[in-house]
Order: C-alpha cells, then structure tokens, then sequence
C-alpha cells in the first residue's frame, strides 16, 4: 500500500518537463494499482463476488442510458431549434410539413393542434373570410395532452437511474457488513486477536462499498441533470402550446 502512495505522489507531482524516468513511474504506478485491485479481488468470497457482479450490471445499464439520454437531449435541442426557427418564421398557423424537423417534440405537439383545427375548420388555405373557430380550447387541449406525451417519452429509463443512485450504496454495504462479519467470524476461529489479522478480510470488504459508491454517483449526477433537462422541456412545450393558441386565434376568431 505504501508502495501505491508512494507511486500516486510521484505521478501528481507538478513538473514543468516530462521525462522518460516519469513516464515509467507513472506504468508503474497503473501496474501495481492493477495488480493490487485483480489481487483483492481474486481474495473475496462468493458472496462479495455476487454483489461485485450485481453492481457492474448496474453500472452497465445505468451507462448505456446515460449515453442514450445524452444523445436523446442533443438531438432534441438542434431539432427544437431549427423547428421553432422555421415555425416562428411563417408568421402564422402553416403546414406543418412544411416546417420540418418533424422529429422535434415542438413539432408533435403543433401537429397535434393542427389536426384539431383542420377538423374544426374542414382544411387551411388563403382565404379573406376564414371560416369560424368551433372550440378554441379544444385545439389547446390537444397539444397539451401532445405534450405530456412527449415529456412521458423523454422520461423513460430515469426510474432506473433513480434506482441505481438509491440502491446501490446499500448493496455495496451489504457486501461490506457481510465481509466484515466473515473476516471476525475467520479471527475468532484463529484466535489471533490483532489487527494485522483482520485488516486484510476488512480490506477486502471495502471494495464493495466503494463499488456501490462509483455505481450510485454518476447515476445520481446525471439523473439531476436530465431531471431539469426534462422539467425545461416540459415548460417550454407548455409555452410553445401558448404561443400556438394565440396565433390560431389571430387567425380563425
């Protein structure tokens, strides 16, 4: 351990020149890291095993959603943007194909509307006389339930998120008491009462809280952050549904 500490202030240590000596140091210090972690985890028994594999299955998923929401959220904004650009340009209730970007939720949610209004009006062209509005509310009301939709789409996966920042702290410590009782159970047997005895099933038994903690952490972060990613994208969307009312009503009242 002394010899990692070591390893650890050698490589952070500032330097304006980085040399060969350096760079040896620092392989050094991932061999022997390596080598530490591989060396307790070949020592743990069967059930630190077990809870070691439960968490790398969190982990796995709860990274691959990561990833899926980072890219879901990138792609909504450029969407949104070129959307919103284009609805926002036609100075009135337009087609929504001829908007584009009919992947954004903005778009969903103006096509939702714009269905109803067809309906109540029986088609949209050019006209000096437009025909009545039969129920403002109505088309207001379709988009609105468009957009609760579309925020219900974003938020599929974040209970698992949510799940993996809560849950997995207590599986790392599950295995932790369970290998802390293991080793006083094994010291008791020895009849060996020093710490030298028990330090290395101690040891042993951290490493599972300390693989619940890195399981849990990037969860928790990222889970906020698309928690206010979705809360912005719902306000907006409410905004949007607004914004269209009011421009129907310019047009058909």
């Amino acid at each position: 351990m002394l010899r990692v500490l070591g390893a650890c202030v050698t490589v952070f240590t500032p330097r304006k020149n980085f040399s060969f000596a350096e760079g040896h140091t620092i392989f050094l210090f991932n061999t022997i890291l390596a080598t530490d972690i591989m060396g307790i985890l070949q020592q743990t028994g069967l059930v630190a095993r077990v809870v070691l594999a439960i968490l790398f299955l969190f982990s796995l998923i709860s990274w691959a959603m990561i990833f899926q929401k980072w890219g879901m959220f990138g792609r909504i904004r450029r969407q949104s943007a070129l959307f919103l650009q284009n609805f926002r340009g036609a100075h009135g209730v337009a087609n929504p194909q001829a908007l584009a970007s009919s992947g954004s939720p903005f778009a969903n949610v103006y096509s939702a509307g714009y269905r109803e209004l067809q309906m109540q009006v029986g088609g949209i062209s050019p006209n000096p006389h437009p025909p009545k509005l039969k129920s403002l509310s109505a088309v207001t009301v379709n988009m609105q339930l468009a957009a609760a939709e579309e925020v219900r789409r974003v938020e599929k996966g974040m209970s698992w998120l949510a799940t993996t920042g809560s849950v997995t702290p207590f599986i790392g410590l599950f295995g932790t008491v369970w290998g802390i009782i293991d080793a006083f159970a094994g010291l008791g047997s020895a009849g060996a009462a020093s710490l030298r005895a028990v330090a290395p099933g101690i040891a042993e038994a951290l490493i599972t809280t300390a693989a619940g903690l890195a399981t849990a952490i990037p969860a928790v972060i990222f889970y906020n952050q698309f928690l206010q990613n979705i809360r912005d994208l719902a306000q907006r969307l409410d905004n949007f549904a607004m914004e269209v009312t009011a421009q129907v009503e310019k047009a058909f009242n």
